[in-house]
C-alpha cells in the first residue's frame, strides 16, 4: 500500500477538530461557514453563505461494471464518492468526504474492524501540534453525537484511516479531511450493516 505508507511517513493526522473542554465537544474546522464548500447535487462544487447548508445527496443503485468482488467497498477520491459493489453490475453509490491538498491517497486493503459509536483518540503528535497554536484536544474522546467520527466507523487495515461518520454533515461531499472517508451518519449506518470485516477497499 504504497499511497497509504507514504501519507503516514508525511505525517498524517487522523484529523484537525479542537477541543471544547467546557462543553466536551470536537469542533470541526469546517465549522467556520465562510470555508464551507459543499458538493451539490446538481451544480457541483458550490461556496453557501453561513445561513444554508447543503441538503444530503440520496445514496442510489447504479449500474457499476468493475470487476470487484460482491462486497468490495471501491472510494473515488477525485468523484467524491464510495461504491459498495452488490454483484450483478450494479453498486450502491454513496457520497463522500475525502483528504484535503497533501492527504489525499490511493491504496488497496481490507476492513479490519467496526465499531459502533467509536471513541475517538488523537495522536500525541497531533496534540502536541495543535497545543502550540492554543488548541487543546482530548486524551481521548467518548463516542457519541459530538465526537467528530460519529455514529460509525470501519477500520482500513493497520492504518489510521477509516471510513467514519461526522457531527459536521455539511463537510461530506468536500475535500477537507486529514485522509480519512467521510460519510453522513445516515449513510455510515447504512455502509456498517452491508461490509464485512475483510472486505476489500480500494481508493483510487
Amino acid at each position: 500500500m504504497t499511497g497509504i505508507a507514504a501519507a503516514q511517513a508525511g505525517g498524517y493526522d487522523p484529523r484537525t477538530w479542537t477541543y471544547d473542554g467546557e462543553q466536551d465537544i470536537v469542533i470541526a474546522p469546517s465549522d467556520n461557514p465562510q470555508g464551507d464548500v459543499v458538493d451539490g447535487p446538481a451544480t457541483g462544487p458550490a461556496r453557501l453563505p453561513a445561513t444554508r447548508r447543503a441538503p444530503p445527496i440520496a445514496r442510489q443503485i447504479v449500474a457499476f461494471a468493475e470487476p470487484h468482488p460482491k462486497g468490495s467497498i471501491v472510494v473515488d477520491t477525485r468523484e467524491r464518492r464510495l461504491y459498495y459493489v452488490l454483484g450483478e453490475g450494479r453498486a450502491l453509490k454513496y457520497v463522500i468526504g475525502v483528504g484535503r491538498e497533501g492527504f489525499a491517497w490511493s491504496g488497496r486493503d481490507r476492513i479490519l474492524d467496526k465499531k459502533e459509536w467509536p471513541d475517538w483518540r488523537p495522536p500525541a503528535e497531533m496534540r502536541e501540534r495543535e497545543a502550540a497554536q492554543g488548541h487543546y484536544l482530548p486524551v481521548r474522546l467518548a463516542g457519541g453525537p459530538n465526537n467528530p467520527l460519529g455514529a460509525r466507523a470501519l477500520y482500513i487495515g493497520n492504518t489510521l484511516y477509516r471510513i467514519h461518520g461526522t457531527n459536521a454533515p455539511w463537510t461530506v461531499g468536500t475535500a477537507n479531511s486529514s485522509g480519512c472517508i467521510r460519510m453522513t451518519n445516515e449513510d455510515v449506518i447504512d455502509l456498517y450493516q452491508r461490509a464485512s470485516i475483510g472486505a476489500e477497499v480500494v481508493v483510487r
